[in-house]
């Protein structure tokens, strides 16, 4: 029996990238029975969004970030009965309509119960949006990583991942405190924990907008950091791995982060940016800093 898949998406304020998403899905080899799409933008999407029949249009009037928008729409497509669920950013469009199909029939030859594609730039064919880091080195080499065919417990959730209906009664949902900038490692860590099997497949691909300038070497291909292009960004990404430190016990990560912004911010003289950097990240690293949208402070 061929398996149901249903679509957990976001958006905000994207109505051409999600047409553009919406068409790609539709348009796969492999049959989507729903696309749960949770829209917690300034403007409404649902114009583009009810262009198709199948699409469970959800209107958020609160702005959920990437984490609450997926784990409202992941509950929406698990209670639609698939025993798959894709998911997807408004930004995302997979590579080829044979995308969904080599996913499926990749994690039934590998039994794995969540899938990951190789994420690509657009307009940049040859080059991965987010780097994987191959024998200690961070290369965003598609061919690199391509030679390897297969990376198991790796991958960059929630970008085309296709993850089992049932994983999420064992992890649970995205954690919706952390926002954006980390909640897709806090769940690719939890996999790992619960001894899930997934990993990075090089057959199939979805493209989706890189953070090439975002990464800083610091001591040569081996140690870098990200800085993210805007205040709201770094404060969420700062107190986000501050806080997966904190919960996962990630003592080589906080060796790691200390030294390499130290090292950074330093170098670069940017003092600045190295207090905004130990202030969110100090505020992640004791627990704290979580709450609505309105009462962060960057």
């Amino acid at each position: 029996m061929t398996p149901s898949v249903a679509v957990a998406a976001v958006t905000f304020d994207r109505p051409r990238e999600l047409a553009v998403l919406m068409d790609a899905i539709n348009g796969q080899t492999a049959p989507v029975r729903s696309i749960c799409l949770v829209d917690s933008g300034t403007v409404p999407s649902k114009d583009v969004a009810t262009r198709h029949a199948n699409v469970d249009y959800v209107r958020s009037e609160a702005n959920l970030g990437g984490a609450g928008g997926f784990s409202l729409a992941i509950l929406k497509a698990v209670a639609s009965g698939a025993d798959w669920i894709w998911m997807m950013d408004d930004d995302a469009e997979p590579a080829d309509p044979e995308c969904l199909a080599t996913l499926l029939r990749e994690a039934q030859e590998r039994n794995l119960d969540a899938v990951v594609p190789l994420v690509v730039a657009p307009g940049h064919p040859d080059q991965l949006s987010f780097f994987f880091r191959l024998n200690g080195k961070v290369t965003h080499e598609r061919a690199e990583v391509e030679k390897v065919g297969f990376l198991p417990d790796d991958g960059h959730f929630f970008n085309g991942a296709l993850i089992r209906s049932d994983v999420f009664f064992k992890v649970g949902l995205p954690d919706m405190r952390l926002f954006i900038r980390g909640d897709e490692v806090d769940f690719t860590l939890r996999l790992r924990k619960a001894g899930i099997r997934f990993g990075t497949v090089t057959t199939a691909a979805i493209t989706h907008p890189h953070a090439f300038s975002e990464t800083k070497h610091v001591f040569g291909a081996r140690w870098h950091v990200i800085v993210p292009d805007s205040a709201f960004k770094r404060y969420f990404y700062y107190r986000n791995r501050g806080y997966m430190i904190r919960r996962h016990f990630r003592v080589k990560s906080f060796v790691a982060d200390v030294g390499g912004y130290l090292g950074y911010f330093l170098r670069s003289g940017d003092f600045r940016g190295l207090a905004g950097w130990f202030r969110a990240f100090s505020t992640g690293l004791r627990g704290k800093g979580f709450g609505p949208l309105e009462d962060q402070k960057f």
